[in-house]
């Protein structure tokens, strides 16, 4: 993996004519169609308020993970719970650790809060570097984030690496274990939550409903955590801030979970193929656990971008593009075959 440095800070570019939009890792299928259906009937109440402060949502939550709903913090998607949890936990002059490259929102969040953020960078095959993490913490240290899968590369921090980390890190820090793509794991690397926040009290799982079941634009995000800790992140919760349809769009998420599966095996075998393509064409893309991959090389943003393709694009070439759109997929394998074919003369 290429190591030039990142700034996660800019904003990727849209061409003049788009012909893609891969940039935001979104899902290319609408909502489930039992969740359009719901989706349908709640537009014709949109004229009453949603709850003060949301008492519903995370009781369906929680009997889906098998805790109780004053365990469960729920947000405007994952970034939402994310500002609550800087807000909530982390004062003037303290900082939070975070590998670099991450997703974009945590260093964005990091300024807007006035949080100082100590990065930390992925080692040379794309994974965050644990015990590098682990020096990085220091006295005035908050909070520190774990991605699994890691975004933008899509590496997969193994169940036990985790264990020992978090045995490694103080208890006064907070480790928020990001989940944002777990759906897209298979079923023999995802984790016991409960056990997990049981165990270890200052974890923190974050997760969304914006990526495998395809709600982004509803902005409806969650985290798991111990009473204690889930109950001082609750007091930033926004009154009226949760959408009126979060409940029936999770519910029956939750209920179409045959159909979920099925949608998700479509993409991640969409992405298998496209990274078996791409890496015969010689592009370097390190095996990914999410719905996206990871395209390193100086050349490939901007080829992508020649293309009409939308990517999210780093300063060294390198882009994460979104898959699961078999289109989309040859046209990102045409747009980087024809970057080797016009040569280093183009």
């Amino acid at each position: 993996m290429s190591t030039g440095t990142f700034d996660d800070t800019r904003p990727y570019t849209k061409p003049v004519q788009q012909r893609y939009e891969l940039g935001l890792s979104e899902n290319p299928y609408p909502p489930l169609p039992p969740v359009l259906d719901e989706l349908n009937r709640m537009m014709a109440q949109v004229n009453r308020y949603p709850e003060f402060l949301p008492e519903q949502l995370p009781r369906v939550i929680g009997n889906r993970i098998g805790v109780g709903p004053e365990q469960i913090v729920v947000g405007g998607g994952a970034t939402g719970v994310a500002m609550q949890i800087m807000q909530a936990l982390i004062g003037s002059g303290e900082d939070m650790v975070f590998a670099t490259p991450t997703f974009d929102g945590y260093p964005i969040m990091a300024g807007i809060a006035g949080v100082r953020a100590t990065t930390v960078a992925l080692d040379g095959l794309g994974r965050q570097d644990l015990w590098a993490m682990v020096r990085a913490i220091g006295p005035r240290t908050r909070v520190a984030v774990v991605c699994r899968p890691h975004n933008p590369t899509g590496t997969l921090v193994s169940a036990s690496e985790l264990q020992a980390f978090l045995a490694a890190v103080p208890r006064r820090v907070v480790v928020v274990l990001d989940e944002a793509y777990v759906e897209f794991l298979h079923p023999s690397d995802t984790l016991d939550v409960v056990r997990l926040i049981r165990r270890y009290p200052n974890v923190l799982v974050l997760r969304t409903f914006s990526k495998a079941y395809g709600l982004a634009g509803l902005r409806i995000g969650y985290a798991v955590a111990a009473r204690e800790l889930a109950a001082r992140i609750r007091r930033w919760q926004i009154p009226f801030g949760m959408n009126a349809a979060a409940v029936a769009a999770v519910r029956a998420s939750y209920a179409a979970e045959a159909e979920l599966r099925e949608r998700v095996r479509a993409i991640t075998t969409e992405r298998e193929q496209l990274a078996a393509t791409l890496r015969r064409l010689g592009v370097v893309v390190p095996e990914s656990h999410a719905n996206f991959l990871y395209l390193d090389g100086p050349e490939i943003a901007p080829a992508l971008r020649r293309a009409g393709i939308v990517a999210k694009s780093y300063p060294n070439g390198s882009a994460r593009i979104a898959v699961g759109d078999p289109d989309a997929g040859r046209a990102v394998v045409a747009a980087l075959l024809e970057e080797q074919l016009a040569g280093p003369g183009k």
